[in-house]
């Protein structure tokens, strides 16, 4: 019966409500022992206490469970990489002020191109109370695979319906049409996408906010003006180059699925000789600080990343510390449209 208790407390988060299951008496009465207060004979006292260590149960001084994990994973490295890095530190600025604030410790553990057996094997064997997941590359798949983790869980950075975990991401789809609102109300109305080779969540969700928001916007897609190209910043570069040496029709504005890509392409119209925004209007997405100092500087959109972490936390320690099973929530913030000069007005009169 021990060895059976230590095994399944490896795959479990303990929980007040699990002792009181094994004790047969209610979470209150636990809670006030754990908690050193009144309430409960001295025979049941131990009894709790036993029960709680033998199920690996681990309190804080304040009797909060004590150690939250990231798992910061690139699975290809095309979108989770040394260029996205200022990206992800504004994500772990978050997560770390707000387990701070719930009086947890946070670990980081990252895994650079690893197979998902080694991932979840690292995961399994952490006593960590719960888990924040980097899911920027995770397929469908990918994240139904956690569901052997019996630990709450909360992904990051991407957005799967019909999954029964717990999600903050931004809001992609209304974050694009902000974009492309703002370039129709400059007079364009030629619009085209840049997108990654390789499909992460919210790179799909972008592209599909395109389309849906051209057609409320009642403008035709054109898919002469959707090009693909690597999402790292020198792929980026590379392939649109290649793509410019076709000598393709191109439209006033161009939409890029991040503030990378747009400036690899940024560089890539420079050397062929394309001006912008004289020739080419061009926009990002995720507000990095290079879109600030490229030339010429990015209109893009701010994206709530400490926010989204601070969220995330949140959601983790509520589902921890809940004496009652919660539904899946799926929570998605927001961006900012943050204006520059890559856009250029046209008079449509």
């Amino acid at each position: 019966m021990e060895l059976a208790i230590k095994d399944w407390c490896h795959t479990m988060s303990i929980r007040i409500k699990d002792i009181a299951e094994a004790v047969g008496v209610s979470p209150t009465t636990v809670s006030l022992v754990l908690n050193n207060k009144p309430g409960a004979s001295e025979e049941l006292r131990r009894k709790i206490l036993k029960t709680a260590k033998d199920l690996g149960y681990t309190a804080s001084r304040n009797g909060k469970p004590g150690s939250l994990c990231l798992l910061h994973i690139a699975r290809h490295g095309h979108t989770v990489n040394r260029d996205h890095d200022v990206f992800i530190a504004d994500y772990i600025e978050g997560l770390s002020q707000g387990s701070k604030l719930a009086g947890y410790s946070l670990e980081i553990v990252t895994f650079k191109l690893a197979p998902m057996e080694q991932v979840l094997d690292t995961a399994l064997s952490k006593t960590t109370n719960g888990f924040i997941i980097l899911g920027t590359e995770l397929s469908r798949e990918d994240a139904e695979l956690f569901q052997v983790i019996r630990k709450p869980i909360v992904f990051i950075d991407t957005y799967h319906e019909f999954l029964n975990f717990d999600f903050v991401d931004m809001n992609n789809e209304d974050s694009v049409f902000l974009l492309l609102t703002h370039l129709y109300t400059m007079g364009h109305r030629r619009l085209g996408l840049v997108k990654g080779t390789i499909e992460t969540r919210n790179f799909r969700l972008r592209e599909m906010g395109f389309f849906e928001g051209l057609q409320k916007l009642g403008l035709e897609a054109d898919n002469s003006f959707i090009f693909s190209v690597d999402q790292t910043y020198h792929g980026a570069y590379s392939d649109m180059k290649s793509i410019l040496a076709g000598h393709p029709r191109l439209p006033t504005a161009l939409i890029c699925s991040n503030d990378i890509i747009a400036s690899g392409c940024l560089k890539a119209f420079a050397e062929a000789g394309v001006r912008v925004p004289e020739d080419i209007s061009v926009v990002g997405f995720d507000n990095l600080p290079l879109s600030a100092i490229s030339d010429p500087p990015l209109t893009t959109i701010q994206v709530s990343k400490a926010q989204i972490g601070r969220m995330a936390i949140q959601l983790l320690v509520s589902r921890i510390q809940s004496e009652a099973d919660m539904p899946a929530v799926k929570v998605l913030i927001g961006g900012k449209l943050v204006e520059r000069s890559s856009v250029k007005r046209i008079d449509i009169s």
